[in-house]
């Protein structure tokens, strides 16, 4: 059977804006460190794979110097550790409290794809217990429980790497013309079309006007069927599928058929 692979962040939830943010701001408070990302600063961060990367791009010599932190390279890897740790127990909790929607879409097209017998899975390179958690805030307890979640620092190399996702095959047992990709930024669709994959984008706040090129769809999210503004916007669309009012199990279908036919 064929697999639906999610990507975390800005796909299952707008988390980088409302997650994310808000809790590496209020962990460089604890910390008491000389810095609070801006919205527009962090727009530029999170083209970074990875909470602790992003962080490291703070350990400038003035920066180092300016906060008082240590200059041996194995005591800045551990207080690099310490703030990734908590920063992660606030980002969870921010998860949990509710305040961030799941972003339209991404539960039907997985329950959909559950009653379907397709394999589901979420590859992330964020943190295992920060994506645990969107994904259950996200689908629910019960529908959760029948993913397989790939996160965290289990392969060398971030997105736009394809570690993570020759990684998520390798374990699922698939081919790469058997699994569909959900991705919402070029470094994630890079990561899987590098991989061989077919991947749609659903964009998300920080990545709209990023370069898509190479993926099989773009909207502006999977969309919902009924009233109000849940409908997916078509971005770009090569093969023509037309998804209104939202991206249906069927049309992933269509798109891994013809581009596992591409690919013969």
């Amino acid at each position: 059977m064929p697999a639906l692979i999610f990507d975390c962040d800005g796909v299952l939830a707008d988390t980088e804006r409302y997650g994310h943010l808000p809790a590496f701001n209020q962990t460089f408070r604890e910390f008491g460190l000389p810095v609070q990302w801006s919205d527009d600063e962090y727009a530029q961060k999170v083209k970074v794979g990875g909470g602790k990367e992003r962080m490291r791009t703070l350990l400038t010599p003035e920066f180092i110097a300016e906060a008082g932190l240590p200059t041996a390279a194995e005591e800045l890897d551990a207080q690099v550790a310490r703030w990734h740790r908590r920063k992660t127990e606030i980002y969870t909790g921010i998860i949990a409290s509710g305040v961030v929607p799941p972003r339209p879409g991404v539960r039907r097209i997985a329950e959909e794809a559950a009653a379907a017998g397709w394999t589901l899975a979420v590859a992330s390179t964020s943190a295992e217990p920060s994506v645990r958690s969107v994904l259950e805030h996200a689908v629910g307890p019960g529908l959760a429980a029948g993913f397989s979640v790939f996160a965290g620092d289990i392969v060398p190399n971030k997105k736009p790497a394809p570690d993570i996702y020759e990684f998520a095959l390798a374990r699922l047992g698939l081919a790469v013309t058997a699994a569909v990709v959900i991705e919402d930024s070029s470094n994630g669709m890079r990561a899987a079309l590098d991989a061989g994959l077919c991947c749609v984008i659903t964009t998300s706040g920080y990545t709209r006007h990023e370069d898509f090129t190479g993926a099989s769809l773009v909207v502006s999210s999977l969309g919902d069927p009924g009233p109000g503004d849940t409908a997916a916007e078509v971005l770009n669309d090569p093969f023509g599928l037309a998804p209104h009012p939202c991206v249906r199990l069927d049309d992933l279908e269509t798109l891994l058929a013809r581009t596992a036919h591409g690919a013969s």
